[in-house]
């Protein structure tokens, strides 16, 4: 009896092994497929962050904002004889 025991603890221990790498395996390839995933999108979020800086920066340019208050304030520029200077 003890001679059939050794060889089916045995066996049993090599299927649960088998078992055990075939569930690692499964749970790695997972985690890489997610891993990628979230580099996609990682590099989708840096590609729109760039395009944001570069649109924010266009929004933002001296000519822009001179033309806005000329046509919706209808600000000039003050004249030079106008301008004066006061020193302490």
């Amino acid at each position: 009896m003890k001679v059939y025991l050794f060889p089916a603890i045995l066996t049993l221990l090599v299927m649960f092994s088998a078992l055990s790498v075939v569930y690692v395996k499964h749970e790695n390839r997972k985690y890489f497929v997610k891993l990628e995933s979230l580099q996609k999108q990682r590099d989708e979020m840096d590609i729109e962050w760039g395009q944001l800086q570069l649109e924010q920066s266009t929004w933002a340019t001296q000519s822009r904002i001179e033309d806005l208050a000329r046509k919706r304030l209808g600000m000039v520029n003050v004249p030079q004889d106008k301008v004066v200077i006061i020193k302490p």
